[in-house]
């Protein structure tokens, strides 16, 4: 472990005030179940840890005319618990239980874990983001099973972590983030980004900000939620490919669709090729196996990843079905294939 400064804020300005304009120099302490593995493995050292565990305005969760607030600092479990997102957004807290571990849930908080660095074995063994060497990337001509089959044309090609994220995107969340020039809201699909360099991050965050807040709106009352993970085992594992559906219906055929992908690409991928085969029609087996196609028509595999095409098609087919009200079967529980 190298020797760091641990600062502990009392409030978001301070915290703010304590953080380097650059990165590497100084990191924030949630839950911190991914920030001390990277510090451990020497992925990381900064020369500064801020404990924001102390600031109360960054946790709790509160519902209202304008929809969901989520501090930042609250932890996996508080909001699987919680009335209001029980009620109102079910899928949201099944998601999130199936998140993590129990022992993870009640130390992960959604901030830290929306801005979690990629699961990427090169990253994690300290090779950098985009794991290059003398200018060839290390992910094409290596071990590339768990990579990116979309939005992989280069040169990053690891995936997205948060298995919360799909989930949030496909609602329309928004994060707020505060900074030295005061707060600002992005849309969470436009927070994740795929760096084209090595000096570039994955989120839309600079060095001396901080996510505060999680913004999610008001679920119209025709929402149909659906979401399906594949996973190599039953147990908390992380996925081959996960899915979001959200469908909005007029009358008998469906009138939108959003559909958003994980575990595929460098950022929760929103298809739009899948929520056009929808628009416009019924909401059955046959929409959804035409989604699932137009899902990964422009997948590309790398050398030993095309089965993840395969099983991201399945996921975005059973999400559909399972916003559609069907039962649909573990990935366990299908013998010979997924279909």
């Amino acid at each position: 472990m190298n020797r760091f400064e641990y600062a502990s804020a009392k409030s978001t300005q301070q915290a703010v005030g304590m953080l380097s304009s650059q990165w590497g120099e100084t990191e924030i302490l949630a839950g911190g179940t991914d920030l001390l593995s990277l510090m451990k493995d020497d992925v990381v050292a900064p020369k500064r840890v801020i404990n924001i565990k102390e600031i109360p305005d960054l946790a709790g969760i509160s519902y209202g005319p304008r929809g969901l607030r989520i501090g930042a600092l609250t932890r996996l479990v508080d909001i699987v618990e919680n009335p209001a997102v029980r009620q109102h957004y079910p899928k949201l807290a099944d998601d999130v239980s199936d998140a993590a571990s129990p022992q993870i849930r009640n130390m992960a908080t959604i901030g830290g874990n929306l801005c979690q660095r990629p699961r990427c074995w090169y990253f994690r063994n300290g090779l950098g983001l985009l794991a290059q060497q003398d200018g060839k990337s290390l992910v094409t001509e290596g071990d590339n099973r768990y990579h990116a089959i979309l939005g992989n044309d280069g040169p990053a090609y690891f995936v997205s972590p948060s298995t919360i994220a799909p989930m949030l995107v496909a609602l329309n969340a928004k994060v707020r983030i505060a900074g030295p020039s005061g707060s600002r809201e992005v849309d969470l699909e436009k927070f994740y980004r795929i760096p084209a360099s090595e000096s570039e991050r994955e989120h839309d965050l600079k060095p001396n900000e901080i996510v505060t807040d999680v913004l999610v709106p008001l679920p119209r009352a025709d929402t149909k939620v659906g979401n399906y993970e594949v996973r190599q085992k039953a147990a908390f594992d992380w996925p081959f490919a996960t899915a979001v559906a959200v469908i909005w219906m007029k009358g008998s055929t469906i009138e939108n669709a959003r559909i958003v992908m994980g575990a595929v690409a460098p950022v929760p991928w929103v298809s739009q090729e899948a929520a056009q085969a929808m628009i416009g029609k019924p909401l059955n087996e046959q929409t959804a196996s035409a989604a699932a196609a137009a899902s990964v028509s422009k997948a590309r595999a790398l050398s030993q990843n095309g089965f993840k095409i395969k099983l991201a098609g399945v996921a975005v087919k059973r999400a559909i079905l399972a916003a559609a009200g069907e039962r649909v079967p573990d990935i366990h529980e299908q013998k010979g294939g997924a279909a």
